[in-house]
This record gives C-alpha cells, sequence and structure tokens, in this order.
C-alpha cells in the first residue's frame, strides 16, 4: 500500500531547508490559494492558471519557489541512493549527461557527480529566490525586467532533477510508495510550465515518454 506524504517525503529529509512566504503579504496569500486548489481535487491543467485580477510574476514566483521546496524534498528523499560511487555523472541515462556552469566557481560546463551538481543546484537556486532584487518581497518594490528568464532557467535545470530521479533512483522512489506523489508532482510543474510558456518543450524530451505517461 503507498504510504502518505508525510510518510514518504518525511521534512528531516529535504535537501535544503524550506523556503516560506511571509505570512500577510499578498505571495503568502497566492501561496495559501495555490495550496487550496491543489488539495481541492481540482483538474491540475485549471489549477496552475492565473487566478482573475493577479500579477503574473507573483503567481510565477509561488510556484518557483513551490516547485524548489517540493523537488528538494523528493531529491533529499533519494538523495541517500545518490552517490559519487552510483551516479558518478549528474545524467538522465546514456543520452542525457548535464554539466554545470554558474559563471563564478564554474566558468565553463563541468562534468560532476549528481550529487555535487544538486548541491550546486540548490545552492544556486537559493541565492536567487532569496535575493531581493529578483524575488522581492516588500510591497511596491517591482520585479526586474528580466524575472522570468530568470524563473525560466531555474525551471529547466530543476527539471533536470526529474529527470535523473526518475531515470536513476525511480525503483527506490517504488520501494516507498512514493511514485503517485512524485507523479503528481511532476505532473504538476509540467502543466505550469506549459500555462506559461516557460520551458522549451525541446528540453523535455528526456522525459517525452513518462509525460505522455502520466499528463496526458
Amino acid at each position: 500500500m503507498a504510504l502518505c506524504l508525510g510518510q514518504v517525503f518525511s521534512k528531516d529529509k529535504t535537501f535544503r531547508p524550506r523556503k516560506r512566504f511571509e505570512p500577510g503579504t499578498q505571495r503568502f496569500e497566492l501561496h495559501k490559494k495555490a495550496q487550496a486548489s491543489l488539495k481541492s481535487g481540482l483538474d491540475l491543467r485549471k489549477v496552475v492558471q492565473l487566478p482573475e485580477g493577479e500579477n503574473i510574476s507573483d503567481w510565477i514566483a509561488v510556484h518557483v519557489v513551490d516547485f524548489f521546496n517540493r523537488i528538494n524534498l523528493i531529491y533529499g528523499t533519494v538523495s541517500e541512493y545518490c552517490s559519487e560511487r552510483t551516479c558518478p555523472i549528474m545524467s538522465g541515462g546514456l543520452r542525457y549527461e548535464y554539466r554545470w556552469q554558474d559563471g563564478d566557481d564554474y566558468k565553463k560546463p563541468t562534468k560532476l557527480p549528481a550529487l555535487k551538481y544538486m548541491n550546486l543546484l540548490m545552492d544556486w537556486i537559493e541565492s536567487l529566490i532569496n535575493n531581493e532584487d529578483i524575488f522581492p518581497t516588500r510591497v511596491g518594490v517591482p520585479f526586474p525586467k528580466n524575472f522570468q528568464q530568470v524563473c525560466k532557467k531555474i525551471l529547466s535545470r530543476l527539471f533536470r532533477v526529474f529527470v535523473h530521479v526518475y531515470i536513476h533512483h525511480f525503483d527506490s522512489i517504488c520501494s516507498m510508495g512514493a511514485e503517485a506523489h512524485i507523479n503528481t508532482c511532476y505532473k504538476h510543474y509540467f502543466y505550469f510550465i506549459s500555462e506559461f510558456h516557460l520551458i522549451d518543450h525541446s528540453e523535455l524530451e528526456p522525459l517525452k515518454v513518462m509525460t505522455e505517461k502520466i499528463c496526458n
């Protein structure tokens, strides 16, 4: 029997501390609205649609942070099986390899073990979503002009976590009874990026079969 979400994705296994929204802010209210819709059993295609009267940048910001938290939790659950020995390269099977580049410590695309790649990825995302110049939290402070481009990059790199987990650690996910939970998370992610055209669909090729199976 599949375990409940709380049993499978234990909060003490999260790969990074959860990013939270400040109570009383518009972003917090949007987050509550999004979570309520998710729990209501509504069609996920409708859940991701921008609520009437809401700002699209706020809506995207809320979801980027939420996907960071949830994907972080999923990877944290399987990270004990993802070592330099089992996953010496950050990849998605034999056809897809992901190299790390951040313009700072890694100025050129660099081949890394999956665990090291994930650490750098989560650090990089965390630094962005905690940056007030990119994800402003103060009322009246506008989003930067390149905000959606930044979010596209974040979501594109988070997709690589799905690729690695589905292709290299899906047996572990299934043994925990967590298949339905990761599928729902991916489905939510896929409908959201599709709704707002946040990723070129050619980048989704590594999970094309899985996407057709669970999202159509």
